[in-house]
């Protein structure tokens, strides 16, 4: 059975429904297999499989104490109806690339993809535990995460769900589907900060012990829709599974054949799971991490050196406008050869210096990945090219990555056939993305919608269409220090 340790050296190991429930570890590390499991299926016995089908083998090859019964629950439940492509993940060819189109579920981003199933898997683990307590929920996002968080929970008995995201720091349409999120255990609030703040605030009330006695006392125990939850981050490895294997059903390459993977990465989670697929069998010949102009990661990766002492940018892909990426730290504990001890210190100096630098072990394991950033400029420009081009509609985030892509052939000429990962849908983002094809100036973020529809015949996500007109629910805005007194108020 695969068992879940702590990144930082806690003994105290966990089953995965435990790992779920819990969300982070007593010591603040994160939860890690103690052994990537090898694909279950060879990989031509994938091919052509649905996608319910291959996300059923994987997942249930790292979460072994769920029975089949109870995942084939959790996948049928996940991946149904709610989205608006009956191939869950279309996989489409434009631009030298294949894009793996993971938002088209009912937030229209990336995310739905392990937030779909993230209530299934952790009502189960509920039940499989006999936790009588109800699971509070504490997520902060940097605009995707919340939305499809709030989405999967919305009146899923036994919980509680409250988000946190930086005030003027997402687009106003992503604001906009959290503050309208209906179900009666919602909860939204706008903080004063940006996504680091955030993420800092809901760390901390998960380390503090005081705090949780108090909740437990009300009848409540705290758990994470965040990526820091391995119940979040494990879905995701699927869909590169997923990926490589309808690029073998078309032919464009052998079962066995190298790819690189491409992923615009903010919180690391999804280029992590990435990651898991190579290390289960999917040949993976780089890793292309791709980052805006906040490019902590980028220079992580050419020197060694992790270093938040630098300006924070706001720019048009706010997801990635993230400093401290929470789940690097689960790469650096595989490649310290699992010592907890190690990534202990050096988390303890990011907290208290902003910065740290990685030994020779690690630093080996790092060649296998790429990192490069783009620029506002850059990302608008990669947007206008694609479309004029190739006739094909990209988000913000989803053209950092292609952007990245090309320069990373340009300087090293590896025509590698490469997966990027598209992580949300153009309309999420219509005003830049609007501005990018040459179209002229809106009221709104709405009417860009509404122009960028007319102009392509790209069709809106049910989940944005007339979201200007629906009710505003949720209005807090709060300062960072009121964050566990809110915690507190929404679970009374």
């Amino acid at each position: 059975m695969i068992q879940y340790q702590s990144t930082r050296g806690s003994k105290n190991i966990k089953t995965a429904a435990q790992a779920v429930i819990q969300g982070i570890a007593e010591d603040k590390g994160l939860y890690v297999p103690d052994q990537i499991p090898a694909l279950p299926k060879k990989i031509e016995e994938l091919v052509g499989r649905p996608y319910k089908e291959v996300a059923f083998e994987i997942i249930g090859a790292f979460f072994t104490d769920y029975t089949k019964e109870e995942m084939k629950r959790c996948v049928d439940g996940a991946y149904d109806s709610k989205f608006e492509e009956a191939e869950i993940v279309p996989v489409t060819h434009a631009g030298g690339a294949d894009f793996l189109e993971l938002y088209h579920g009912k937030t229209a981003a990336f995310k739905d993809m392990a937030l779909s199933i993230l209530p299934y898997l952790l009502t189960t683990a509920m039940k499989k535990e006999k936790e009588d307590k109800k699971i509070c929920i504490l997520t902060a996002t940097s605009g995707d995460t919340g939305k499809a968080a709030l989405e999967g929970f919305a009146d899923v008995p036994g919980t509680e769900i409250i988000v946190f995201f930086p005030n003027q720091g997402v687009s106003q349409v992503q604001e906009r589907q959290m503050v309208t999120q209906e179900g009666d255990n919602t909860h939204v609030f706008a903080i004063e900060g940006n996504f680091d703040d955030a993420q800092t605030g809901v760390k901390k009330i998960f380390n503090d012990r005081d705090f949780a006695e108090k909740l437990s006392a009300m009848g409540c125990k705290l758990s994470s829709a965040n990526s820091i939850n391995i119940g979040r981050l494990v879905p995701q490895v699927a869909y590169y599974v997923y990926g490589y294997a309808k690029l073998v059903e078309r032919g464009q390459i052998k079962a066995g054949d190298p790819v690189n993977i491409v992923v615009p990465t903010g919180n690391f989670g999804n280029i992590l799971a990435a990651y898991y697929a190579g290390k289960m069998g999917i040949p993976v010949k780089k890793f292309i991490c791709a980052s805006n102009k906040n490019k902590v990661l980028t220079d992580f990766f050419n020197t060694g050196v992790y270093d938040i002492n630098r300006e924070f940018y706001l720019t048009n892909s706010p997801s990635m406008d993230i400093l401290i990426s929470s789940n690097l730290e689960r790469l650096l504990y595989h490649l310290s050869g699992n010592d907890g001890e190690e990534i202990s210190r050096l988390m303890t100096a990011l907290e208290q210096e902003k910065k740290y630098e990685v030994g020779d072990k690690i630093r080996e394991g790092l060649k296998d990945f790429y990192g490069g950033f783009a620029t506002v400029e850059d990302t608008n420009e990669t947007i206008g090219k694609m479309y004029r081009e190739n006739g094909y509609l990209i988000d913000t985030h989803t053209a950092v990555a292609y952007k990245v892509y090309e320069d990373y052939v340009e300087e090293t000429g590896d025509e590698t056939p490469a997966i990027i990962a598209s992580t949300a849908s153009a309309y999420k983002f219509a005003d830049s993305v609007a501005h990018s094809i040459g179209l002229g100036e809106e009221s709104d973020g709405f009417a860009y919608v509404r122009a960028l529809e007319k102009e392509t015949g790209v069709r809106v996500p049910k989940a944005l269409k007339d979201l200007d007109k629906k009710e505003i629910r949720h209005k807090g805005v709060i300062e960072i220090s009121q964050m566990p007194e809110a915690v507190e108020e929404s679970v009374k």
